[in-house]
């Protein structure tokens, strides 16, 4: 890329964040109650989210070849028990995401 074409893109990159960073102090501030649409959105979208990332992760997953699922399957086992253990996200996500590659990697 051009310097033109560079500093451009990066101006486009620090709008953009900053108009998702400020735009929901605009629209919703603090004086006024939130509305009630976006209470729901913040109750089924972390749900929703994460439903979306197991279909998106084992899309690809064949029962008849290979492994049959397995690193997958004790991935997933390994996701709940941390998330069960810790409650929180972001940790249940990176350690059974370490967990299924260690597994990808030594075992299977």
């Amino acid at each position: 890329m051009t310097l033109t074409q560079q500093l451009i893109t990066i101006g486009m990159v620090v709008l953009g964040t900053m108009l998702t960073r400020f735009l929901p102090f605009l629209f919703f501030p603090a004086g006024k109650p939130t509305p009630k649409y976006i209470q729901y959105l913040g109750i089924v979208l972390p749900s929703a989210v994460f439903g979306l990332l197991i279909v998106y992760c084992l899309r690809n997953v064949s029962l008849l070849a290979g492994s049959r699922g397995v690193p997958e399957l004790l991935a997933i086992v390994a996701v709940i028990g941390i998330h069960l253990w810790k409650r929180q996200m972001l940790l249940s996500i990176a350690g059974g995401t370490i967990f299924y590659m260690l597994l990808v990697q030594l075992v299977f």
